[in-house]
């Protein structure tokens, strides 16, 4: 007998994440303006500093049509500033602008506020736990995928 799509992790690991991501949106967008892929290139470049969009895309996981569009729509909101690339000529070094450095310092407490909301149905070990499990699932999925 076929498993029931619910039991299967993959598709729980989806849909639990999209439930979040959703959440995380309608919360941003309404406070801040910002949709999900916009938040994740700030919340890269706020931790990390410059990067370029090559860099973005493999940090968020994002396709480079979605992470483009982000990056255009805060600059064009002065969010991030943009400056030639002298090792790559096809390429941008992006970062955040000081309006985009006070936005991210504003939506920083609103996530950590949210990440806490979410998490309240677990404790601080099983949280522990979960966050060392996804690690290690990620890891596993990149080995796979890099053969």
């Amino acid at each position: 007998m076929a498993r029931k799509l619910d039991d299967f992790l993959p598709y729980q690991m989806s849909t639990t994440s999209n439930a979040v991501s959703d959440l995380i949106s309608n919360d941003y967008k309404s406070k801040f303006g910002l949709k999900i892929p916009e938040w994740r290139v700030m919340a890269v470049l706020g931790s990390r500093g410059v990067s370029t969009q090559r860099e973005l895309v493999e940090a968020t996981l994002m396709d480079k049509v979605t992470v483009n569009r982000a990056v255009k729509n805060l600059v064009d909101r002065a969010l991030l500033a943009r400056s030639p690339n002298s090792a790559d000529g096809r390429s941008h070094h992006l970062i955040l602008s000081q309006t985009g450095e006070n936005l991210y310092d504003q939506i920083m407490p609103a996530a950590e506020v949210m990440e806490k909301k979410i998490m309240l149905v677990l404790s601080e070990d099983e949280q522990k736990t979960l966050s060392d499990m996804l690690t290690r699932i990620k890891q596993s999925a990149d080995d796979i995928a890099n053969g």
